[in-house]
């Protein structure tokens, strides 16, 4: 018996379409990707410049001989970076969804130029692109965009501070404060909120149909790398994978300057529903900033690093560390330059209104869930990497 058609939010029948994904490859891509190989007829034009992570959706194992999807999605291996074939891609595509970025904290402060250039200038070709062609663009900007709360500007003791008004960030409201010019940090936030502006204007002024997305700390597994694994050894990834790699080492988790500052997680397979109802509800979604995050899942970052502590032990049936944390100062960590927002608590009006969607998953049960696959994939091969001697000078 044949499954029923799925439809659209409106009831409409979903038509199957190619989608040009750019950076397929990456934490996002790669789990946009299977979804899109298990739930829809769609196809993916797969850009990136590796595709470890999407390797299972590309080749045939021994226990999965016959991909389902069959020839769906096309992994095309290059840097967006002045490469001719780009357009044509765009071109074949009813939909591009450009996920490309430098989005590691760490890199913001060393790598300022490449970060603006990874999030600004190699952007433009692609809003180019979509514009002069007249196809449909999902551009994954960040939360980074709103900067510092307006609250925290005020006395610590001040009770403003505890107003919603005055640290819930919404799309269509909230001022975006950034810190001066040689806070480095903000040259990521910038640069996103600039081709932001691109976008906007280009659907103003040449009808770009577009939809822009601000993720709030998504994670989940096959997030960043583990230094020295799948990643250099003198990598400094996000946070997750940064207090990953200190757990499956046995090492304390550094807390950048005591880890005050809150955020709000969310896990990865919910925020990839929100980005299927973007894809298959373009006359809801186009023309939209959405906020993609679970306001519900705020802690401190101390607070993360105690319940992955706590997660940790649990699936890994090792103690926990006598002493959990070290504190660290954001200097000694990232460098000269770095500067941090205090809060990151997004509004979910607009897309609870456009798209009906809501975030399921608690901050444990996605903690859970992410250092169970964390330990399996990774703790044999930390352990190899510790016992394995050190090379006489």
């Amino acid at each position: 018996m044949a499954s029923p058609a799925r439809v659209d939010l409106d009831g409409n029948p979903i038509k199957a379409m190619t989608i040009c994904m750019i950076g397929a490859g990456g934490f996002i891509g790669s789990h946009l990707c299977e979804k899109l190989m298990a739930e829809t007829q769609h196809k993916v034009l797969a850009v990136d410049v590796c595709s470890d992570k999407i390797k299972h959706l590309l080749e045939p194992t021994p226990s999965n001989p016959n991909l389902p999807w069959g020839d769906r999605i096309q992994f095309h291996l290059f840097n967006i970076k002045n490469d001719s074939r780009l357009e044509g891609l765009i071109k074949m595509s009813d939909l591009t969804i450009n996920l490309a970025a430098i989005c590691t904290p760490a890199d913001y402060n060393t790598r300022p130029l490449e970060t603006i250039y990874s999030n600004f200038i190699d952007a433009l070709p692609v809003v180019k692109y979509c514009s002069e062609n007249s196809k449909r663009l999902i551009h994954f900007s960040t939360c980074e965009v709103y900067g510092k709360t307006v609250g925290s500007f005020l006395p610590k003791d001040h009770p403003l501070r505890q107003d919603p008004a005055f640290y819930v960030l919404k799309e269509d409201a909230s001022p975006c404060i950034f810190g001066p010019t040689e806070k480095q940090r903000w040259s990521y936030a910038c640069a996103k909120q600039l081709i932001e502006r691109l976008i906007y204007g280009e659907g103003a002024e040449n009808g770009l149909e577009f939809t822009i997305v601000r993720p709030f700390n998504w994670i989940g597994p096959r997030m960043d790398f583990i230094p020295g694994v799948d990643g250099p050894s003198e990598g400094v990834p996000r946070v997750l994978a940064c207090f990953s790699n200190n757990l499956l080492r046995g090492e304390p988790l550094k807390l950048v300057d005591g880890g005050e500052s809150q955020r709000t997680f969310l896990y990865i397979k919910d925020a990839i529903e929100a980005v299927l109802l973007m894809i298959e509800n373009p006359a809801r979604a186009n023309g939209h900033i959405f906020n993609v995050g679970n306001p519900n899942n705020e802690v401190t970052v101390k607070q993360l690093a105690e319940m992955m502590s706590e997660i940790y032990a649990k699936v890994s049936g090792e103690p926990s560390l006598e002493v959990p944390t070290i504190n660290v100062s954001s200097k000694d960590f990232y460098g000269e330059g770095y500067d941090d927002s205090d809060k990151r608590i997004p509004d979910m009006t607009i897309i609870n209104k456009q798209l009906g969607w809501n975030p399921k998953t608690s901050l444990w049960d996605l903690l859970e869930s992410t250092l169970t696959y964390q330990h399996r994939t990774y703790s044999e091969a930390i352990k190899r990497a510790i016992a394995k001697p050190i090379p006489s000078s």
